[in-house]
């Protein structure tokens, strides 16, 4: 048995060591937003936090990832709201299929730099494609969460 705090809920798994987190957290645990793009770790699609780091669940054993916290797509909005309401003012899906990859890794982002330039997001984002290129209203979206969070961080006296 595996033991893994997923979104802050320990979860108990008989899998193979091996098994790739993906097919863990989709075929066993029931969560279903990280999709399964490229299956080499290239797309981004996949993304999950790894103790607050961004890592490919579909090259990602589920061995190495015992012990240690993920987060993904399921509990973003219990880690920061503003993404999700960034994402939802600004309309930025456009098929949606990479969107958990890019909510998750924009996570990681605001986490580590509340503030960031066009150019920080665009290094924190570059590992994950958008095939219909909505990586203009991406940006605007991270930009207007992190305006969110400030914001908040005013009203709340921090």
């Amino acid at each position: 048995m595996i033991h893994l705090n997923i979104n802050g809920k320990i979860h108990e798994v008989d899998v193979p060591p091996e098994m790739p987190i993906l097919w863990v957290l989709r075929d066993f645990i029931g969560l279903t937003g990280a999709k399964f793009g490229c299956g080499l770790g290239v797309c981004g699609s996949c993304t999950v936090l790894l103790n607050g780091s961004p890592i490919r669940s579909c090259i990602t054993p589920v061995s190495l990832v015992k012990d240690s916290e993920l987060i993904t797509v399921e509990g973003v909005e219990s880690e920061n709201t503003n993404i999700q309401k960034a994402w939802e003012e600004l309309n930025v899906p456009q098929c949606g299929f990479c969107q958990p990859g890019q909510v998750v890794s924009a996570l990681a982002l605001l986490k580590k730099n509340p503030k960031p330039s066009d150019k920080d997001i665009d290094t924190a984002m570059s590992g994950n494609i958008c095939r219909c290129g909505t990586y203009v209203r991406i940006r605007k979206a991270i930009h207007l969460a992190a305006e969110m969070g400030e914001e908040s961080s005013k009203s709340e006296g921090i």
